[in-house]
């Protein structure tokens, strides 16, 4: 299940950005870049037009699936995948033999 809904976010993250980058930008006239396209803020509505909608849609389904992964992220198991291998017991090592010292040689 979380790796579905991983990919479909990936998949609408790709969508998203997309839609972003489609869009028309509003205000690009060269009055606008010194502020004087600020007129219509309280002007008549434009019309909303489909890639509008479609990256509303699409930012709506974003968020929808990250809260889905942070609340399936918080429910997934702690176990590790080590755990599921048989670890040999450990082999002992012998203690070294002690070497007897030569004898010193006397003159």
């Amino acid at each position: 299940m979380y790796t579905i809904i991983l990919a479909l976010h990936l998949f609408v993250c790709f969508l998203l950005i997309l839609a972003v980058l489609l869009q028309a930008g509003k205000g690009s006239s060269l009055g606008a870049a010194f502020g004087g396209g600020q007129g219509d803020v309280f002007g008549p509505g434009a019309p909303v037009n489909i890639m509008n909608r479609i990256t509303t849609v699409v930012a709506i389904l974003f968020m929808v699936t990250s809260l889905l992964l942070a609340v399936l992220s918080t429910q997934k198991t702690t176990n590790s995948v080590v755990d599921q291998f048989n670890v040999p017991a450990q082999q002992t090592v012998p203690a070294p033999v002690e070497i007897p010292a030569a004898p010193a040689e006397s003159k």
